[in-house]
């Protein structure tokens, strides 16, 4: 149990484990916190749970206390790896340590099903892992649920409805494949050292089914295309897909003189299987 480990500030003192801004570190003491996050990802009974990022293991503790039949813990920090190594002397065959670059790490080849990925994401990597998670093929994924910390602007993007300017990439791509919500929010004081802004824990559920056909590549290549120029209507910003814009518009039910942020979800991918058919 987490009660036979010392408190988690002896520990960062004791391995030397400075939060480094390159690696877009910000550690979690709070227990409270940490437990609460880990409540908030449902039931870990009976699941492995991918964690990226342990650092000192503030939620890695509070992942085991709760339940998880093992968490698959991945560090690129050489530094935290001995702290790490002390919480999997006291949960017996319970924690994987895996050090590496999780952006470069096979997650479904480390875990059993059923499985659920919890983080405290480092902030310079959480964008790209959430793509990639999105893109998981095939589909529904290994995991049953993600449970994510974000800076609360990236989580909102990824809940955004069409319309606002928030509405981008993200929320396409996430709102497709899950249904997202944010849960709550985490005040930058909670984290050691304090980041700039405020962050927000966001829950991503797979559907069964995502909300409309569409290849996962050929959706990110018109998504990126539409909002790489969002002020322009789709005439002008899907021109640089390489084909007749007029027919993937006209597929997808939408105006030339439209924006990207007018469009649903299902008319991207409407516009993603015009651009393969066109192809």
């Amino acid at each position: 149990m987490s009660g036979a480990l010392p408190p988690l500030r002896e520990v960062i003192a004791r391995h030397g484990l400075a939060a480094r801004k390159a690696l877009g570190q910000n550690f979690l003491l709070d227990l409270n916190l940490t437990g609460r996050i880990a409540r908030a990802a449902g039931a870990l009974e009976g699941h492995d749970v991918v964690e990226i990022g342990p650092g000192p293991g503030g939620l890695t503790r509070a992942l085991l206390d709760n339940g998880a039949r093992r968490v698959i813990a991945i560090e690129r920090d050489a530094r935290c790896i001995a702290a790490l190594e002390e919480i999997a002397a006291a949960y017996p065959g319970r924690l994987t340590i895996v050090e590496g670059d999780a952006l470069k790490t096979d997650m479904a080849a480390l875990a059993t099903r059923p499985a659920r990925i919890v983080a405290n994401l480092p902030y310079n990597i959480a964008t790209p892992l959430l793509v990639g998670w999105l893109q998981t093929d095939p589909w529904p994924p290994w995991f049953s649920s993600l449970t994510l910390m974000f800076q609360r602007e990236v989580a909102e993007r990824i809940v955004a409805a069409p319309g606002g300017k928030a509405y981008g990439r993200l929320a396409v791509l996430a709102q497709w494949r899950t249904s997202p919500r944010i849960l709550f929010d985490v005040d930058r004081r909670a984290f050691t050292p304090p980041p700039a802004v405020t962050s927000s824990v966001v829950e991503l559920v797979p559907r069964e089914t995502p909300l409309a056909a569409a290849d996962p590549r050929a959706l990110e290549t018109v998504v990126a295309a539409a909002f790489g120029q969002r002020r322009k209507m789709l005439r002008a910003s899907l021109k640089s897909l390489g084909r007749d814009p007029a027919a993937m518009i006209e597929a997808a039910d939408a105006s030339p003189t439209q924006r990207a942020e007018e469009l649903t979800v299902e008319q991207f991918c409407a516009l993603a299987r015009a651009y393969v058919a066109g192809s």
